[in-house]
């Protein structure tokens, strides 16, 4: 009985313990964000010539500049966070892996932040200029289109954020894989279907003419033949790799 009572505080010792030790974690991740937040606050004039492109965005009222202010300064402060966060994740379940899973997953945390930030680039500077200029030549032709900051920033974080995320494609198809969830051949097999999948995201994010949906749609099916892919090697991999723990 008191081996068992002695296992149970064992226990309970043990998830408070990671119960702490998370906890920590959201608390630095938190900090840092507020660090991040505040440094682009305070050089949100030298950030915004970057992102406004040259257009006249106009506010509305005194509250919209701090709306606005606050708002690209928080989603600049999440992109960064995001990858911080991630490895400090990985710090938290480093001690439960074997010296190769922690390897291969330490690998994740920099893949993650490249794709997030290619997929951001390719939507500021092609995707986002595309469809904009599309749609302020749609609205001057009859209207006299002003650009609020609000409206600007929404579209501009549609246009963006989302293909910053879409691009995280490939790095989920190969995790998915090397933990047995999915296979080359099952993705191959649904290949028509996430193509489709695919088509309507486009779709969504995009203004409802076909070159704009293409220019989107493109790179996603890429994408995911990429993904399909590094999913074949990860899937040899893990195979060889059984095949000498089970001879």
């Amino acid at each position: 009985m008191s081996e068992d009572l002695q296992s149970n505080v064992e226990k309970d010792e043990a998830t408070l313990e990671h119960f702490t030790e998370l906890r920590k974690i959201l608390l630095q991740s938190a900090l840092f964000f507020a660090v991040m937040f505040i440094g682009f606050l305070v050089f949100m004039p030298k950030v915004l010539p970057l992102l406004s492109n040259g257009y006249d965005i106009v506010l509305m009222g005194p509250l919209d500049v701090i709306r606005f202010y606050t708002g690209v300064a928080g989603a600049l402060a999440i992109g960064l966070t995001v990858p911080f966060m991630g490895y400090q994740i990985w710090r938290f379940v480093k001690p439960g892996l074997t010296p190769t899973e922690s390897r291969i997953t330490l690998t994740y945390v920099p893949a993650i932040s490249i794709s997030f930030i290619m997929g951001i680039s390719f939507g500021y500077f092609i995707v986002f200029p595309v469809l904009f200029k599309f749609l302020m030549n749609l609205g001057q032709q009859s209207f006299h289109v002003l650009i609020t900051a609000r409206e600007y920033f929404l579209f501009l974080l549609t246009s963006t954020l989302s293909l910053g995320i879409l691009f995280e494609l490939p790095i989920v198809m190969v995790f998915l894989t090397s933990i047995g969830f999915l296979t080359p051949t099952k993705l191959k097999q649904i290949r028509k279907f996430a193509y489709i999948v695919l088509a309507i995201i486009s779709a969504l994010i995009t203004p409802p003419d076909f070159i704009s949906q293409i220019l989107v749609l493109t790179p996603l099916v890429v994408l995911y033949e990429l993904g399909i892919y590094l999913s074949i090697l990860s899937f040899k991999k893990r195979m060889r790799k059984e095949a000498v723990l089970n001879p």
